[in-house]
């Protein structure tokens, strides 16, 4: 385990209504300043942060089963279903926490990310550097690595995410990269793309550098939905495996939940100053639910809440399929392209998730973001489909765009607009 630191469009969908009867810096508050002591040439006492009160959960729609007192262990947890994009538990979701470990996930993204456009391969061979062993051989959880030693990157990524290698992410980075620096800029430009509004990188392993390193339990969700969806392949080769033998040393996976039905991942983090934290999903029959856990004090209530959380969210909500991948939903005006709009359709098949054995009205309502300039690339976020159970309040998923619309001539933007008006 890791000792690491802390819409407006031109055309919109009308309103679609289903009835399911029928069948989805972890840190304290700054502190005030001292007056008059200096003043009056007193000796000035060192200031003492004040303790941190973690608001209540968010209150749970009427019909749920109460969930286990042991997640109330957690700060800040967060539980989403990510075929409905509800959350179903939520307290604290957008404080800013210092992720330790959890922040390998971003480096292991990046990875996929490379990989699947063919700039770094699971056979590619890099050599430990000499500083990077100097600092790293004896610091922190590690894989063992010797100084010099050539190791593919297929090692790197089941070190890194297995036994929490920060020597693997040291070598990872500085391999393809260039330069630890070079990496972290390019896991911040992957964290902006994402939409992770609320983080930042200033590490590849998320070891101490002075709460440089944050996430927001909400962002972590997005990284988890991200690496799962796009790279799904890398995910099960890498995320999730219980041990990992490497020059010689057998190291276990400290996930809390590997042995819970249907768990595969995905990343743990500990710190004197972070506490325990996790990242956490699981599948059971077509369900996939991930968690964050931070700020936990001890880890074995980390297991405990971890567990109780996983098991809520399965027994007591169940999900209703709403509308199948690629369903059109309407349209977004398209300045400056070959065409005047583009469809809009649904990235993946989205379910509704309801208290289990609810059958609530739901209501659909598609919100462009508003008109789009060309180039627009076919799969690009361009909207939102605001799915509303009656008697609860809307939450929101993504669509996106159905098709390309490149960029056209003056000839063809004319063209394309009296086409468009005919």
């Amino acid at each position: 385990m890791t000792k690491n630191r802390p819409l407006t469009g031109n055309r919109m969908a009308g309103m679609m209504l289903i009835c399911l009867a029928s069948g989805a810096l972890y840190a304290a508050p700054g502190n005030a300043p001292v007056k008059g002591a200096m003043a009056a040439g007193m000796a000035v006492p060192a200031p003492v942060a004040p303790t941190y009160t973690p608001p209540p959960a968010e209150p749970l729609p009427p019909g749920v089963v109460p969930l286990s007192g042991d997640v109330d262990a957690a700060p800040e947890a967060l539980l989403v279903d990510l075929g409905s994009g509800r959350t179903l538990y939520a307290r604290d979701p957008d404080r800013r926490f210092v992720p330790a470990s959890v922040t390998k996930t971003m480096t292991a993204y990046l990875a996929f990310h490379l990989m699947a456009q063919g700039k770094l391969r699971p056979d590619q061979v890099f050599t430990e550097s000499d500083d990077a062993y100097r600092h790293w051989h004896a610091t922190g959880s590690r894989m063992f690595l010797n100084a010099r030693q050539p190791v593919t990157v297929d090692q790197l990524l089941t070190g890194i995410m297995t036994v929490s290698a920060n020597d693997g992410c040291i070598v990872l980075a500085e391999g393809a990269a260039g330069s630890t620096e070079k990496w972290v800029a390019m896991m911040n430009a992957e964290a902006h793309a994402l939409g992770m509004t609320g983080s930042h990188f200033g590490t590849p392993n998320g070891w101490m550098d002075g709460g440089n390193t944050y996430y927001t339990p909400r962002d972590l969700v997005k990284l988890a939905d991200a690496m799962i969806t796009r790279y799904p392949a890398y995910y099960h080769r890498y995320v999730g495996q219980a041990s990992m033998t490497f020059n010689g040393i057998t190291q276990s996976n400290h996930d809390p939940i590997l042995d819970v039905p249907g768990a595969d991942g995905i990343k743990t983090g500990f710190t004197n100053e972070a506490h325990y934290t996790f990242l956490g999903s699981a599948m059971r029959d077509g369900r996939r639910l991930v968690m964050v856990l931070a700020g936990v004090p001890t880890a074995k209530q980390r297991a405990r809440a971890a567990r109780a959380l996983i098991e809520w969210g399965f027994a007591a909500w169940d999900t209703h399929p709403l509308l199948a991948a690629g369903v059109p939903v309407g349209t977004v005006a398209v300045d400056g392209g070959m065409a005047t709009e583009v469809p809009v359709v649904t990235p993946r098949a989205y379910g509704v998730t309801v208290p289990k054995g609810a059958r609530p009205a739901v209501t659909m309502h598609f919100i462009p973001r508003g008109s789009l300039v060309a180039p627009v690339t076919r799969g690009q976020e361009v909207g939102n489909l605001e799915v509303h159970v009656a008697g609860e309040a809307p939450y929101y998923v993504p669509l996106v765009a159905g098709a390309n619309v490149a960029a056209g001539t003056m000839m063809q933007r004319f063209l394309a607009r009296v086409k468009g008006a005919l």
